[in-house]
């Protein structure tokens, strides 16, 4: 690509300069600048004070960047459009994240607590001399204020009829006193999503602490409704007996779906292996069914089925009936996405394969700033997508008194 005589005359005064100027780093952004323009003027069907046929939108100023690169940090300018969204592709559009992930890194490194994996990864990135605890600090502030916004933001925008709360444990080492490292242990690190009334998917908060008890998952689940959440009609999460108990406190009225898929794999713990295979298959069969009383049924049906041969899965089940089965009380297009934790179980996924490169974190705030920033990304995702997770026509089923109104939570004074 030839540069423009624009960016030509603006390079060879940086050159010119000489004194105080990074000619590498100037010369970087430059062209780095002029391809985001170029991808830009593509977009929009025309360059700058050009007229054309062709020119889908307008430009309407620009938004800064700060870019991190080996030639050190690059001040860029995002050109923006009057209608759409442009964003330029030879930037990482999970930019936040990779950033969140080297900040980690560099702080286990720089603290001396890295392992063989993050030694690697600091040398992968050619800071194999070291980096220093003030440019760590530098990264992880930027980093603190966004995860910090993100997860502090406002959640009475609009009713949110399903939330979804699971934890997952990831390695942290704790302060230990003077002169000694501290203890390495698993802390767990606890997420809630919910879909809105519009149908939209939203990560609602994120929170870690030493284990699940009830005075941790209350404290988070408090902190939700004090951000403004509120219209759940379900709660969709696993059985762990802090959760249900702080669920009973915080949200009474609610309903709660325990999640089958976690319920199947206690089942099967009380059946002789060889049979495992049969008892899913059996226990599957009662959500295939077309709606509501055939579900009921079939639970009845493999219940007696399975205790005639097992009988400690007759009990179980009789306990276990109406949370699991309560997904059936809302409409049959939402039952795949309600009756399970399975859509945060993927949200989880990605959250541990960005943990995997870290290993062992070198305090908890650096696990909240790696996790809010991997959530912050899917949040993003979610918003900008072009389908809801559900459609808004099934999420009116919710609403019949409402003659298909906005959902959204009532302004104050309304």
């Amino acid at each position: 690509m030839a540069l423009p005589q624009s960016a030509v005359s603006e390079l060879l005064e940086a050159f010119r300069a000489g004194d105080g100027v990074d000619l590498v780093r100037e010369s970087v952004r430059i062209v780095m600048q002029e391809l985001i323009e170029a991808e830009a003027t593509e977009r929009i069907g025309a360059g700058r004070y050009e007229r054309t046929e062709d020119r889908l939108t307008d430009r309407n100023g620009a938004r800064p960047r700060l870019l991190a690169t080996q030639a050190g940090d690059l001040e860029l300018r995002i050109p923006k459009l009057r209608k759409g969204s442009f964003f330029p592709s030879i930037l990482e559009p999970r930019r936040r994240i990779d950033q969140a992930l080297y900040a980690v890194v560099m702080e286990a490194y720089v603290q001396g607590v890295s392992t063989r994996s993050v030694d690697d990864l600091v040398e992968a990135l050619g800071v194999g001399s070291g980096i220093s605890k003030s440019e760590v600090s530098r990264i992880c502030e930027g980093l603190d204020e966004i995860v910090g916004a993100f997860r502090t933001r406002t959640l009475g925008h609009i009713d949110f009829p399903y939330v979804y709360l699971d934890a997952t444990y990831l390695h942290v080492r704790l302060a230990g006193t003077t002169g000694q490292p501290g203890q390495v242990t698993s802390m767990a690190v606890v997420v809630a999503t919910g879909i809105a009334a519009d149908g939209s998917r939203e990560v609602l908060g994120v929170d870690v602490g030493d284990s699940e008890d009830e005075t941790f998952w209350r404290g988070f689940m408090t902190s939700l409704k004090q951000r403004g959440l509120g219209g759940v009609r379900l709660v969709i999460s696993d059985q762990h007996s802090g959760l249900v108990k702080a669920l009973r406190r915080c949200f009474q009225g609610v309903g709660h779906q325990r999640c089958w898929v976690h319920f199947a794999r206690n089942l099967l713990t009380h059946v002789p292996k060889s049979h495992a295979d049969m008892v899913a298959a059996a226990f599957r069969t009662i959500f295939a069914q077309p709606d509501a009383q055939a579900v009921d049924q079939a639970w009845d049906e493999v219940r007696d089925q399975l205790a005639a041969r097992f009988p400690k899965v007759g009990p179980l089940m009789d306990d276990a009936k109406a949370e699991v089965l309560a997904f059936t009380a809302f409409p049959r297009a939402h039952w795949r996405k309600i009756w399970s934790t399975n859509p945060l179980e993927r949200v989880n996924k990605e959250i541990k394969r960005r943990a995997r490169v870290v290993g062992i974190f070198p305090n908890p705030a650096s696990v909240i700033r790696l996790v809010g920033a991997v959530l912050a990304d899917a949040h993003d995702e979610w918003q900008a997508g072009d389908r809801r997770y559900l459609s808004e026509g099934s999420m009116a089923l919710l609403f019949p008194d409402r003659d298909n109104e906005l959902t959204a939570a009532p302004k104050d004074g309304e």
